[in-house]
């Protein structure tokens, strides 16, 4: 049975959704929400995580209760990080070593996956040279710091991006397959066509301005984060 609880730590909320069916440590995976907060979709994608049989955690980046009534309010939110980009690094350390704690986790074998600005947390996390064996990125946000980073870059990366996304356009695609590679990181990048920012959010509806849901996109995307976890948590590196 799939069972979600809130967890509290230093004033940030979080929800850890597990199969209670399954028994003995198995791997953990982090949730990073868009740029609105933590929100039902995280939880539902963490739920998605669990039935696959991990422990995930949909995390909250900006503190207990801080939630986006709307865009601009959300921008506002993600500036105060992305103002700081040591900030994230952090924050997302903070929940990998909740996640690391987690009695029924393997502290050993542990990734995370990001939406839109929750896909340059993780970015951001593996940049930092965190321990853990993978990141995924759906429509992130690939910008890298300002200050380079000299730490090993140790997780696998994984970035399912939209070729049409006006928020990562084709050329910051190659910077950062570039900067991956330069930073002798274990990586893979996989562009859908015709699809923008967004494509996994059912909610999505504004083509536009380059951000709307795409449900075969959305479909071979989480296929191929599936295939690449099992890759990098189920086996023994």
């Amino acid at each position: 049975m799939i069972v979600s609880e809130k967890i509290l730590v230093e004033g940030f909320e979080g929800t850890v959704s597990r199969d209670t069916d399954l028994t003995g440590p198995r791997p953990g995976v982090l949730v990073a929400h868009a740029f609105g907060g933590q929100a039902a979709f995280d939880t539902e994608k963490a739920e998605d995580l669990a039935r696959l049989g991990y422990v995930a955690i949909a995390i909250d980046m900006y503190g207990q209760g801080r939630r986006a009534s709307g865009p601009v309010e959300a921008s506002a939110l993600m500036h105060e990080l992305t103002d700081d980009r040591p900030i994230v690094a952090k924050r997302m350390q903070m929940w990998l070593d909740v996640l690391a704690g987690l009695p029924d986790v393997d502290a050993q074998r542990m990734a995370a996956i990001g939406f839109c600005f929750g896909g340059k947390c993780v970015l951001d996390l593996a940049r930092s040279g965190a321990d853990l064996r993978a990141v995924v990125g759906f429509h992130a946000v690939l910008d890298a710091p300002e200050v380079p980073i000299d730490a090993p870059l140790l997780a696998s990366v994984l970035v399912l991006h939209g070729w049409d996304d006006p928020l990562a356009t084709p050329a910051q695609f190659s910077e950062l397959g570039a900067e991956l590679t330069g930073r002798g990181a274990d990586w893979q990048m996989m562009a859908y066509g015709a699809t923008g920012h967004a494509f996994t959010n059912p909610a999505a509806n504004a083509p536009e301005d380059g951000m709307s849901f795409n449900g075969l996109t959305n479909d071979r995307a989480w296929s191929a984060m599936a295939t690449f976890l099992t890759e990098k948590l189920e086996g023994e590196l």
